[in-house]
């Protein structure tokens, strides 16, 4: 078991950064649900394929002495058909490539906390297509709710194909692998607080840290901070309504994964469209 490099300071000002992935683009009328497309194009622009491009950003908190990172994206472990199916048009590691350009190899990573186990959310744990199949950032440990973890051992068809079995495989293999239960978890240290959502799936896990929410995809863009616009993958679209109703009457700022143009917003902004 990997143990942490030191323990977070008191009274040192954090440093929030958003870090792009590689990007995807998914169909819209699966991104967008029930609502018609006559409405969200007015949103989005979409492909020949109906596809609307998406991020898939992290959050990278540092304390001073521990690098954390909040999901890792889609990466590029993808074959070139599926490349093609979700529109990940870049060959490199993106996260890497821009983790880099912060200054930080993926062996200065101490944290990574994992929403949920879906691929445009932890693909990034792997190599980019044709390397060998392994964990990435060997010196951080992994957390994720045990509620999700059970849930993605054995999920249901409707959302089998989000799992990438790799993943659960190298992730069930590790001892770098935590899991969260409650709203805390000693190895934070109180600087994390952690919540949980079931609309999308089971037991996804939201994090504050200070006044920032990463909402991952309970909330994936700016358009879904309208109550009744929610996801066609959602398990239980109502149920989802409610949480993100509930959520935004008590957060401040929301970090978006998948927006494709700001990584924040206020939790008091309304819907930005007409």
């Amino acid at each position: 078991m990997l143990l942490l490099r030191n323990e977070i300071p008191a009274g040192i000002p954090m440093k929030f950064s958003p870090v792009e992935g590689n990007r995807l683009r998914l169909d819209g009328g699966a991104m967008f649900g029930n609502v018609p497309k006559e409405m969200w194009k007015k949103w989005v622009e979409s492909d020949d394929k109906n596809r609307i491009p998406l991020a898939s950003r992290s959050l990278l908190v540092q304390t001073g002495t521990l690098n954390i990172l909040f999901d890792v994206g889609i990466g590029a472990f993808f074959e070139p058909k599926l490349k093609d199916r979700f529109g990940v048009f870049e060959e490199e590691h993106e996260l890497l490539k821009n983790l880099k350009a912060l200054g930080l190899e993926e062996s200065d990573i101490d944290m990574i906390v994992l929403s949920h186990l879906h691929f445009d959310h932890v693909g990034g744990l792997l190599p980019a297509y044709g390397e060998e199949s392994k964990l990435l950032f060997p010196n951080a440990n992994i957390y994720l709710s045990r509620a999700h973890w059970e849930h993605a051992k054995n999920p249901p068809l409707r959302e089998h194909a989000s799992f990438i079995p790799d993943i659960l495989r190298l992730l069930e293999g590790s001892s770098r692998l935590h899991f969260v239960e409650g709203d805390k978890h000693k190895d934070f240290q109180g600087l994390v607080r952690f919540s949980y959502s079931n609309g999308h799936t089971v037991g996804l896990m939201l994090s504050t840290i200070e006044d920032v929410t990463f909402v991952s995809d309970l909330i994936p863009g700016t358009a879904w901070i309208h109550l009744p616009v929610v996801m066609g993958y959602d398990r239980f679209p109502e149920l989802t309504v409610k949480e993100k109703e509930a959520l935004l009457k008590g957060a401040a700022r929301l970090f978006l994964t998948h927006d494709p143009h700001q990584a924040w917003i206020n939790s008091n902004n309304k819907h930005p469209f007409k």
